[in-house]
């Protein structure tokens, strides 16, 4: 599993979600993720199709097709079990 993470540095959620995130790479060294600022990677933006609505967290498998995708401010908790519930995809 790969996860695309999506935000801003103006974004308030995203400034939430960013020590989530930190946290949950610590627990899960794993765990591959990347992260685009919607500012400065606007080609990636569209190809994701992103909108308006920050910050997006995509879901890979492990060929790199998008499973699931999730917005806005979630909780460490209930980000760890869906990524534990899906690891092996």
């Amino acid at each position: 599993m790969k996860i695309l993470k999506f935000g801003a540095i103006w974004c308030v959620s995203c400034i939430v979600m960013k020590p989530v995130w930190e946290e949950i790479e610590r627990e899960l060294p794993e765990l591959a993720t990347e992260y685009f600022d919607y500012d400065e990677r606007p080609e990636i933006i569209k190809q994701w199709n992103i909108g308006d609505e920050i910050p997006v967290f995509i879901f890979l498998d492990k060929e790199g097709r998008e499973f699931a995708r999730k917005k806005g401010q979630i909780s460490k908790q209930e980000l760890i079990e869906f990524i534990k519930e899906n690891l092996s995809r």
